[in-house]
């Protein structure tokens, strides 16, 4: 089955995450399932554009979002591309389709004084889930990197002698990232209270439950969303406002971008860049507070 051969190429040559592979495979057997029940087809390697648009049509109304849709198209996308990479297909159906227009999304980072009162003022609980929290959100803010490649940090993706993080990104792309002295003195203080609850010497990653198995991305997203939440008002409070926190705030203090590309692991700047809203708006503010064209005059 072509869906099936997409799929373990995702898996395999691709090295997609596991969860990546089962949305576009998700995506594809709710198309395969549309166009069974719609046309009679049966295999959706030969299908025109007509029969992918009227699928398109009915998403619409479904009332699912624009952002929603485009997902679901960009894996048919994929899955056609593939498929005229082996040959089992001439032309591309969806060659000459427009993506479905989607209001911008704009991710608001917490503030600097935030971040200073997360750091400095919130009282973490004075046990192993304390540390291990508070550690969690500063490795966020000092690192940028991504919850998924947080819970899977290993032993030996870490060096505290030399001061650095090995991080194994999206398509297995490892960077090696720095860590800041505090950072480290966090890290010193975990380890010893992870040897503690470490139940099964065969679990090699960092961050443990107190229970002693390896944390999940939910309970990873429940601790930053707690803390921030005494803190700030702020809609979104996730390890990825984190992430986005991180390069908004280097940024602002005059990093070069891409530096910050290579930091966050971006595969182009155009990643990056959607991280430099908060900066230019920065600088507006110096500008409009400093430059003598904007100063009343007496």
């Amino acid at each position: 089955m072509s869906i099936a051969s997409f799929v373990e190429y995702l898996s395999l040559e691709k090295k997609y995450a596991t969860n990546t592979v089962k949305a576009y495979q998700d995506d594809l057997l709710e198309f395969d399932a549309y166009c069974r029940a719609e046309f009679g087809v049966h295999d959706i390697e030969n299908n025109s554009y007509a029969e992918i648009r009227s699928w398109v049509v009915v998403l619409v109304g479904t009332k699912i979002s624009n952002r929603s849709i485009n997902r679901k198209i960009a894996s048919l996308k994929a899955f056609y591309k593939f498929l005229l990479k082996i040959d089992a297909i001439q032309v591309h159906p969806l060659a000459k389709h427009k993506s479905l227009k989607t209001p911008k999304k704009i991710e608001i980072p917490f503030s600097e004084s935030e971040m200073e009162k997360i750091i400095q003022s919130i009282s973490f609980p004075d046990d192993f889930t304390g540390l291990r929290d508070k550690l969690m959100i500063e490795l966020f803010y000092s690192t940028g990197i991504r919850r998924a490649e947080l819970v899977n940090l290993t032993m030996s993706n870490l060096d505290l002698s030399n001061s650095t993080l090995k991080v194994i990104g999206k398509r297995n792309k490892e960077r090696i990232l720095p860590i800041v002295k505090s950072l480290k003195i966090l890290f010193e203080s975990y380890l010893e209270q992870r040897a503690a609850v470490l139940r099964d010497p065969s679990i090699k990653f960092v961050f443990l439950t107190k229970t002693g198995d390896k944390v999940y991305e939910m309970l990873v997203y429940r601790v930053v969303n707690h803390y921030f939440s005494k803190v700030s008002t702020k809609v979104k409070k996730s390890p990825h406002i984190l992430r986005h926190t991180f390069a908004t705030h280097l940024l602002n203090k005059g990093a070069d971008l891409n530096s910050v590309k290579e930091l966050l692991g971006h595969a182009s700047l155009a990643s990056t860049q959607v991280y430099t809203h908060n900066s230019i708006a920065e600088l507006k503010k110096v500008h409009l507070a400093s430059h003598p064209r904007n100063q009343k005059k007496e």
